[in-house]
C-alpha cells in the first residue's frame, strides 16, 4: 500500500504519485467506496496524450459509472492490465494493486488544485 500521506489529491478524487517524471494515478478510497462493487475499468491505450482535466477513461460499477480525468498533461507510459482483467481490484486496494495509470510528464506545471492529505481528508467532511 501507498502511503497517503505522500500523495496528491485532485476534486475528482483521484491520488496522485509524483516520481520524477512519472506520476501514477489512482482513485482514493472515498471514491472507490462512493462507486461501489466496480465491474469494469476502460484505461487508455500506451501511447495515449492526456491533457490536464481530460476524460482518459471509465470506471463502472453496480451502481454508476464514474469518469477518470488526467490530473496533468502527459503521455500515458503505462496502464493496469491487471485492474481492467480484475476491476474489483479497485475496491479492494485502491492505494496500491488498484493503480491505474502512469503518465510520463515533461515538467509542466502541476495543477494548483491539488490537495495534499490532510486537505483532501478535512474536504470529505
Amino acid at each position: 500500500m501507498t502511503d497517503q500521506t505522500a500523495l496528491q489529491y485532485t476534486a475528482d478524487h483521484e491520488w496522485v504519485l509524483v516520481e520524477g517524471d512519472t506520476v501514477t494515478v489512482g482513485i482514493t478510497d472515498h471514491a472507490a467506496e462512493q462507486l461501489g462493487d466496480v465491474v469494469y475499468v476502460e484505461l487508455p491505450a500506451v501511447g495515449t496524450t492526456t491533457s490536464a482535466g481530460a476524460q482518459m477513461g471509465e470506471i463502472e460499477s453496480t451502481k454508476s459509472v464514474g469518469e477518470l480525468f488526467a490530473p496533468i498533461e502527459g503521455e500515458v507510459v503505462a496502464i493496469n492490465d491487471a485492474v481492467v482483467d480484475a476491476p474489483d481490484t479497485v475496491n479492494q486496494d485502491p492505494f496500491g494493486a488498484g493503480w491505474l495509470v502512469k503518465l510520463k510528464v515533461d515538467g509542466s506545471s502541476f495543477p494548483e488544485d491539488l490537495m495534499d492529505h490532510d486537505t483532501y481528508r478535512a474536504s470529505l467532511a
